[in-house]
């Protein structure tokens, strides 16, 4: 019997280089239809996190990625199609069903800050990535749902070699 891989990692990221260097990994097995849940106190990255993938997956720099916690949801043309959601100021799940989002996912990666306690209505299957400081850095505890892709859990092992 094959044992189980883990499905949950502890990433300490103690600089803005192993921050991105993080975010190049995830967009390298990112995929249309994957829904990626950044969690985490205000400020402790969560759009950094969200900029750094879009750039991996070749959005422009000329093309600001920023928190879309006004705008709700920004749209980005990249190697995939990406939705940029930020769902802090939403009052609750009738809120998150109109925007839609969950009939967009076939089409586009979904990247939601705030989204934790929206997963189901957002699909589930999700990776979570939460974020918070510690003395030695930034700390990204990485979960793929049981329901995920198998990627997505593949990516999670890979990066268990790296976990503190």
């Amino acid at each position: 019997m094959t044992p189980l891989l883990p499905s949950r990692v502890a990433q300490l990221l103690p600089t803005r280089r192993a921050t991105v260097g993080l975010a190049k990994l995830l967009a390298r097995e990112l995929v249309v239809g994957d829904l990626v849940l950044l969690s985490g106190p205000l400020g402790s990255g969560k759009t950094f996190v969200s900029r750094a993938i879009c750039r991996a997956l070749g959005v422009p720099r000329e093309i600001p990625v920023r928190s879309p916690t006004f705008g709700l949801v920004h749209e980005l043309a990249a190697r995939v199609p990406i939705l940029h959601a930020d769902l802090y100021r939403l009052g609750g799940c009738d809120e998150v069903e109109q925007l839609g989002l969950r009939d967009r996912r076939a089409d586009a990666l979904m990247l939601v800050e705030w989204g934790d306690a929206y997963a189901a209505e957002l699909g589930g299957s999700a990776l979570r990535v939460a974020l918070e400081w510690t003395a030695q850095g930034r700390l990204a505890r990485i979960t793929a749902d049981d329901s995920a892709r198998p990627g997505l859990h593949a990516l999670a092992a890979r990066l268990h070699g790296d976990s503190c």
